[in-house]
């Protein structure tokens, strides 16, 4: 499902026009991007959580030279599911 199918979707099922659908899941992402910014956690009960981790920097390989590179740290975001949508895709 790409943005414009979630779109539909969400007003169809929320009564709403499409132009209000976009606007509302627009600001859940800008939401949800902004609070990971900021460094906050964000914690949806029976869907997931979205929170931000850190990933020390390491050593790896460059596969095509097998030379070692410095890999640097960096942020990234983590998505973790709740129990019900956990149990909803193993049904």
């Amino acid at each position: 499902m790409n943005k414009s199918e979630l779109i539909e979707k969400i007003a169809a099922t929320a009564e709403l026009s499409k132009a209000d659908a976009k606007k509302a899941l627009d600001a859940t992402v800008n939401a949800i991007k902004d609070a990971l910014v900021a460094g906050d956690k964000i914690q949806l009960v029976g869907f997931g959580t979205f929170a931000v981790s850190e990933r020390p920097a390491r050593e790896g390989i460059n596969p095509a030279t097998k030379q070692k590179i410095k890999i640097a740290a960096k942020k990234v975001a983590k998505f973790k599911a709740g129990a019900e949508l956990s149990d909803a895709v193993n049904k």
